[in-house]
């Protein structure tokens, strides 16, 4: 079966879909606002970071989109992506390995483009399933080597094109899909060494290689997509993280760390817990009842992570952050604002956010959700919730805010 036209076909597959990987992960990093102060977990990113914008909060499921495609679609390859390797690894072991300057720059950047597409992959799969295994952090890792893997993918399109477009107009796909098996016969011999030169006997025809790598995409699609979808498809994401049961109740939804894991004490959250709100030299403290004894605002939004999953839209009740801007004193147009947590573990136990996010009336400092009190595994006593905002910025356990302007916030 190996050739060109097989080669081809797992080849146009992955143009598309790689494409479309990589303009979803730059997406996501733009979502995080890396230009912020304390937000980028790659701040030597230079001018890769060229693309950058304020991350909006319109439409609400942007990031819950956006997320879910790339995750959902880098799993989906991941048949197509073996498939595309066990068609060409003959040539990959090739000898002599180097056979002139040309060849031996082919080589290096056939390298980069598999080593870089198995380190994406697998970094991406890890980090869905929550295995911080890394040397390092994550989203430097995966960052750049998403840069150096699409440099190498960029290169090896430009030079493979006229032959991907020869191979594919070589036979017809619906020829092959009526080919059984026996009939499978070896593409005529050229200069791209995928032809096999001594044949075996077929046991598969071409359709048949198809056709697993498509049941095989199929299948992880209908265990990965419910995690992003929602609904009653939520019950198919067998390969969700943490499960597919986070309990019953308003506060039955998906979570990925629970306060026990980051050190969240009981006296953290308990009846001397206090919120600091800050803006320029105005301070002051609230208890959590004089916080609900402000004015309360609902908004239906959901969660979702760079893991890929997301909650459906819960109904979140509590202050608007535009609100606490205003009574110390910065409400005709408030600033960004940094949020500091009681959280002791992780990475994560602070973040800023931009003025178009505090401004928007469905950021909240939620004290609330579906009618009940926030248990202390969603933030009790307060969390931040931001429409299109990356899970891990609706910071949970809220102690501070400071508003003020810095640099990047406007």
């Amino acid at each position: 079966m190996r050739g060109p036209w097989l080669t081809s076909v797992f080849g146009v597959i992955l143009l598309v879909g790689i494409t479309v990987l990589f303009v979803t992960g730059l997406l996501s990093y733009a979502a995080y606002n890396p230009n912020l102060p304390g937000n980028d977990r790659t701040p030597d990113k230079g001018w890769l970071g060229f693309y950058l914008f304020s991350w909006p909060t319109s439409p609400y499921w942007l990031y819950r989109l956006t997320q879910g495609v790339h995750v959902t679609l880098g799993v989906v390859l991941i048949p197509v992506l073996l498939g595309k390797l066990w068609s060409v690894i003959p040539k990959l072991f090739s000898w002599p390995p180097v056979r002139s300057p040309g060849h031996a720059l082919d080589r290096l950047s056939l390298m980069f483009l598999v080593g870089g597409a198995l380190f994406e992959f697998v970094t991406g799969i890890l980090n869905i399933q929550l295995h911080y295994i890394f040397p390092g952090s994550f989203y430097t890792l995966h960052f750049y080597g998403a840069w150096v893997f699409i440099g190498a993918f960029i290169v090896h399109i430009t030079f493979r094109i006229p032959t991907m477009l020869k191979a594919l107009r070589s036979r017809r796909l619906r020829g092959v899909l009526r080919t059984p098996a026996a009939l499978t016969e070896t593409e005529p011999a050229d200069d791209t060494g995928l032809v096999t030169p001594n044949p075996a006997p077929p046991t598969m025809s071409r359709r048949g290689a198809l056709g697993l790598v498509g049941a095989g995409s199929l299948a992880l699609l209908i265990v990965t997509a419910g995690q992003s979808i929602g609904g009653s498809l939520r019950r198919t994401a067998l390969l969700a993280p943490h499960g597919r049961d986070p309990g019953t109740g308003p506060n039955g939804f998906q979570i990925n760390k629970t306060a026990a894991h980051v050190g969240i004490r009981a006296r953290d959250i308990g009846p001397e817990w206090r919120l600091v709100v800050r803006g320029g030299d105005r301070e002051l403290r609230f208890t959590r009842g004089q916080v609900l004894a402000l004015p309360q605002h609902t908004a239906a939004l959901p969660i979702a992570c760079v893991e890929g999953w997301s909650t459906d839209d819960q109904d979140w009740t509590g202050v608007r952050l535009a609100d606490l801007a205003a009574l110390v004193g910065l409400g005709a147009d408030p600033p960004g604002v940094f949020v500091e947590s009681a959280q002791r573990g992780g990475s994560f136990n602070s973040t800023h956010l931009r003025d178009n996010q505090v401004r928007d009336p469905r950021s909240l400092l939620a004290l609330r959700v579906n009618g009940s009190d926030l248990s202390p595994d969603h933030g009790y006593p307060a969390r931040i919730i931001v429409p299109a905002n990356p899970g891990v910025h609706n910071t949970k356990w809220v102690t501070r805010l400071t508003f003020g302007t810095v640099a990047g916030t406007s």
